[in-house]
């Protein structure tokens, strides 16, 4: 029973080619973004845009091809707990950040 189970777990890994194309994609994530900030040559706001939306595709790309975090039943739990986690460390960083805030306010 326990043989079974683990030949579904790795039939949910992808293959070398799915790895390969997973890391073409993140190279080409890094590298406009990297352009843009060395050139300098583009306004600012179109640079913070596309820096906004590398990252979010980047995360993307790392969950789904190298995490292999897909909405399948099978792999509710490890979706669940990342967002979790996510939210956890929002949560956290968020009221740092507002503390922080707040003690500078009234230091002043």
């Amino acid at each position: 029973m326990s043989g079974n189970n683990h030949v579904n777990a790795h039939q949910d890994h992808g293959s070398a080619k799915q790895y390969v194309v997973g890391f073409i994609i993140s190279i080409i994530l890094t590298v406009i973004p990297f352009f843009m900030v060395m050139n300098g040559g583009f306004p600012k706001g179109l640079t913070v845009a596309v820096l906004v939306i590398t990252m979010i595709a980047q995360v993307w790309v790392q969950l789904v091809w190298f995490l292999h975090m897909k909405r399948e039943d099978s792999q509710k739990w490890q979706v669940l707990s990342f967002w979790y986690t996510f939210l956890t460390i929002a949560i956290l960083f968020i009221g740092s950040v507002w503390i922080l805030s707040e003690l500078h306010t009234f230091m002043m």
